[in-house]
């Protein structure tokens, strides 16, 4: 990182903006262009966790190459100045990668959608096994990740 000033490299520091986020931007090598796609997502213990449709894109693409990226983003707020060089906006990022794969097994996948659900409410919740089935579950070990704050102060 260029800007080691805006480097975030405390672990409980970056686990907090792991777990604060709502969205993950998760990016797969495809043909003819890279493939992004936006996702709700469960974190615990350097692993990101997520759910779909059992078929489509991007679970095509989770079976032709388990690399990917992904960027987890807080927006803290704008700050206005007085010349356009001067606006700015207050954020920390996580940017990373890792490898993804499809969770197979229903209890692996139940642990998997607790997670997911932890990530957005304090509630307990059950599923059916027809839900279970119907549900793709995949979760992204991540090997590398570099965070970046500015402004935060402000």
């Amino acid at each position: 990182m260029r800007r080691s000033d805006k480097a975030v490299t405390e672990q409980s520091a970056i686990e907090k903006i792991l777990r604060a986020g709502k969205i993950c931007q998760l990016a797969f090598a495809a043909e003819p262009v890279p493939y992004l796609v936006t996702l709700n997502y469960g974190y615990d213990d350097d692993t990101l966790y997520f759910h779909s449709a059992q078929e489509g894109r991007k679970i095509d693409l989770i079976r032709e190459n388990r690399q990917v990226a992904f960027t987890v983003a807080l927006d803290l707020g704008l700050i206005k100045g007085d010349k356009a060089c001067d606006w700015s906006v207050r954020f920390q990022s996580v940017v990373g990668h890792g490898q993804i794969s499809l969770i197979e097994g229903p209890e692996e996948k139940q642990r998997g959608l607790d997670l997911f659900m932890a990530h957005y409410s304090d509630e307990t919740f059950s599923y059916p096994d027809k839900m279970i089935q119907a549900t793709a579950v995949f979760k992204l070990v991540i090997s590398e990740m570099t965070v970046k704050q500015s402004r935060v102060e402000e």
